[in-house]
């Protein structure tokens, strides 16, 4: 995603003024990914996605073989950022108390308080999601669909801006837990991170050759203030949709629910989320405005993790993307 330039349709070639201050927030972005370019080489995808997830205020999680750089991508897109981070790591033995924070006794002045977890912060990097138990996992519902977390039953809110970043391994399955559906469709988008190609493989060793012993984290800096995200979370809001898209992710959402290989289609959060970040994948691409592209581009990873095929397509091998994209096929995209 470069910086964009709108230009008028009277064919005058000269530049016109949005009414929103998108190409301010498409120059955000540009600033976070030159820094992230620093370390990381190639994944222009999944950072696209997840700049789109972050003005979008969704989660998200981030699945990938061991050292394809999964948790070193979101800990550097958190640098980036200046405003709080914190990092959990999930274990079998993981209570909801390390994470969510409990109540203890003072014996200083007799009486009780509360030690907030490390959830109590903007930017959390859940590192392994999947190796924590369901007691662990539950108590991620309210904190991610609400932000927000009920404790001796006091609620206490989550500052903003607030994602939660999380990582699971696909392969290795000793030891760990499927996550619920219920906590599966509060991600915004499952991204997955593939191996370099050759030619990336190739930079990533000269760039850290250059850096000689230098870690990859203190290559980068914060390069954007929290109001800045905050303030751009607010403009995606008031992007321009047509009536005729929201159909169309009304109907593709629609027929997974009907769809023969499929045991459970999508959810009605999954067309609010598809609405949200093709507003936030339009701004960023320096428009006020929706097109049939930018609901494509984040249709599959919006759903992917949202439906589940029939145990007799699970056997002959068929692929969850397979069916999503003849269902997007099978829609008629308005024009």
């Amino acid at each position: 995603m470069e910086q964009s330039e709108n230009y008028d349709d009277n064919n005058t070639g000269l530049p016109f003024e949005s009414r929103l201050k998108v190409q301010e927030l498409n120059h955000l972005a540009y600033r976070i990914r030159n820094e992230l370019s620093k370390v990381i080489v190639g994944q222009e995808r999944v950072l696209d996605l997840l700049l789109t997830a972050l003005l979008a205020n969704g989660h998200v999680l981030i699945e990938g073989v061991p050292g394809v750089a999964k948790t070193l991508i979101a800990k550097l897109l958190s640098k980036c950022i200046d405003t709080g981070f914190s990092r959990i790591q999930f274990t079998p033995d993981l209570m909801p108390s390390d994470v969510l924070g409990n109540t203890v006794f003072n014996s200083a002045n007799s009486s009780f308080e509360f030690r907030p977890g490390p959830v109590f912060s903007n930017m959390i990097l859940i590192d392994e999601v999947n190796r924590a138990p369901a007691k662990t996992q539950s108590a991620l519902f309210e904190l991610m669909e609400e932000r927000q977390v009920t404790i001796d039953g006091t609620t206490r809110l989550m500052a903003a801006p607030f994602m939660v970043l999380a990582t699971q391994n696909p392969v290795e399955h000793e030891g760990t837990y499927r996550l619920p559906e219920a906590q599966l469709d509060r991600f915004l988008f499952k991204i997955n991170i593939d191996y370099p190609s050759l030619e990336q493989e190739i930079a990533m060793l000269h760039n850290a050759g250059l850096r000689g012993g230098a870690k990859e984290i203190d290559q980068v800096g914060a390069v954007v203030k929290e109001s800045e995200i905050l303030e751009f979370q607010e403009l995606v809001h008031h992007v321009l949709v047509d009536p005729q898209l929201i159909r169309y992710i009304a109907t593709i959402v629609e027929k997974t629910r009907n769809h023969s290989s499929l045991y459970l289609g999508a959810s009605p959060r999954a067309s609010l989320w598809i609405l949200k970040a093709a507003k936030a994948f339009a701004a960023l691409e320096g428009r006020d405005f929706v097109t049939p592209e930018d609901i494509q581009e984040v249709l599959f990873p919006v759903l992917i993790h949202r439906v589940i095929l029939s145990p007799e397509k699970e056997m002959e091998g068929v692929r969850p993307q397979a069916v999503i994209r003849q269902i997007v096929d099978s829609v008629e995209v308005p024009r």
